[in-house]
């Protein structure tokens, strides 16, 4: 019999009071029991409008139905059958705008909790990576090894190709491995991913910086049949007002990078971040939740500042009560408007004005215009702008016939074939900033679109 409770059966997490103050993972996951309770609540549905939620179709039923049955390896290799990555996927994706919200447990009551599920088969089952054995001998490079090159890479070894991985940083893993916090995703997790992949076949040269240590044509040169740029999107935006050179004043790039891939929260490590009294990031993104809570960890008052409400911000709802149960305070409505310096150039304090709230667009995100005189100063000594980011600019500009648009985009005609022949693209070097399993399925897309395009060269 299903299991009918309406509510998703709780997973436990540290008290904000204690984790604020560790680097642990926050949420703990399901235990064995857990996992079964909850995967009983799902109702197995015919042609399951959770699997089209899934940018990468996992067969949601499926796994779930041999979690309930206890067969937790089995469950595995169902959802490792479309994602390379779902111990980090259960941890990061944002389900409950996916998967979970097509689910039809969903509309009497809350979903069945598909991203806690998929962690526990990640967790706990056992799934052997195998060489495929079928080699064509061709050979397909693939630059960047975020979530959407990793995705690309694996499948195109399952076909028989030989995948080369170029790496610009000392590590891979791109985003997961600089961008998001050890408290969200644990590095281990994101290593054991990354070796499941080169255990698949996949081989990964990192300090490989492409568009200067070697150029795309020279890979072609190389003999490699087809290119994929799966860089990212690593270059920060930032506001243009007044006093964001000051000393004090970070992208969330470069402060999350010290945070994660210089080791800041290792105690055994002597990182180059600042210590601070008062911070503030700028945004209300999960990038800015990341990067407050990261500051809350590292030391001192903490504060977002958002133009928007609440309602508004993009970013998850579970990442916003995470961080306010860590003690972060919300300065909502609110834009700033200059950083203000001391006498020695370090930032000392923002200016900052109310906003209030217009009509929708047609996108359903509702306009905002500052109110006059209603100008204030909140004191800042370290400041966190996390407004976005755009693909580094780099392979474009070394790369003959490889086009943009004017935020800096690679165009394709189809979501991943690019305008230079041969070359394909995908993730957050075609979307802009998005999410780790967008990036994902834009990396199978591409996979294919790969191997129908050397084949029609043969």
């Amino acid at each position: 019999m299903p299991n009918m409770q309406s509510e998703k059966t709780k997973m436990k997490i540290q008290d904000g009071k204690v984790r604020c103050n560790n680097w642990d993972e926050v949420a703990l996951g399901y235990t064995e029991d857990e996992a079964k309770n909850e995967a009983a609540r799902c109702l197995h549905c015919k042609n399951a409008p959770c699997i089209s939620g899934c940018p990468v179709n996992v067969q949601i039923p499926d796994f779930i139905g041999e979690i309930e049955k206890g067969n937790t390896d089995k469950a595995l290799e169902i959802i490792k059958e479309t994602n390379a990555l779902p111990a980090v996927c259960g941890r990061v994706c944002p389900q409950e705008k996916q998967c979970e919200a097509r689910c039809v447990r969903g509309r009497k009551g809350e979903s069945v909790a598909i991203g806690r599920l998929e962690r526990f088969a990640a967790d706990h089952g056992k799934k052997e990576e195998v060489i495929p054995e079928k080699d064509n001998g061709i050979k397909i490079a693939v630059i960047g090894s975020g979530p959407s090159s990793l995705s690309c890479a694996r499948d195109l070894c399952a076909m028989g190709y030989k995948v080369h991985i170029f790496e610009a940083l000392h590590l891979p893993g791109g985003v997961l491995e600089y961008g998001i916090p050890e408290f969200r995703l644990p590095k281990e997790i994101v290593r054991n991913e990354i070796e499941n992949i080169k255990k698949a076949g996949v081989i990964i040269e990192t300090n490989a910086v492409i568009g200067k240590t070697e150029s795309v044509d020279e890979l072609f040169d190389a003999g490699f049949g087809a290119v994929y740029i799966g860089s990212g999107a690593g270059l920060p935006n930032f506001m243009g007002i007044e006093g964001e050179s000051a000393n004090g004043v970070f992208s969330a790039n470069e402060y999350l990078t010290r945070i994660n891939l210089m080791k800041a929260y290792r105690e055994d490590y002597d990182t180059p971040i600042k210590k601070s009294e008062n911070v503030c990031v700028i945004g209300g993104g999960n990038v800015a939740m990341d990067a407050a809570r990261c500051a809350k960890r590292v030391g001192g008052k903490v504060k977002i500042i958002y133009r928007r409400s609440e309602e508004e911000m993009p970013a998850r709802r579970e990442e916003i009560m995470h961080a306010k149960e860590e003690g972060i305070v919300f300065e909502l409505l609110t834009n700033p408007i200059k950083i203000n310096i001391d006498e020695n150039g370090n930032a000392d304090s923002i200016t900052c004005i109310k906003m209030s709230l217009g009509d929708a667009d047609e996108n359903g995100r509702r306009s905002v215009s500052p109110i006059s005189g209603s100008e204030f100063g909140i004191k800042a000594d370290t400041v966190i702008i996390a407004v976005g980011t755009s693909p580094n600019p780099l392979l474009k500009s070394t790369t003959p016939g490889l086009e943009s648009d004017k935020r800096g985009r690679l165009i394709t005609e189809d979501g991943v074939t690019t305008t230079r022949k041969g070359v394909f693209a995908g993730g957050d070097a075609v979307t802009g900033a998005a999410t780790v399993i967008e990036a994902m399925g834009a990396g199978k897309k591409a996979a294919k679109k790969i191997d129908e395009y050397i084949k029609g060269l043969l």
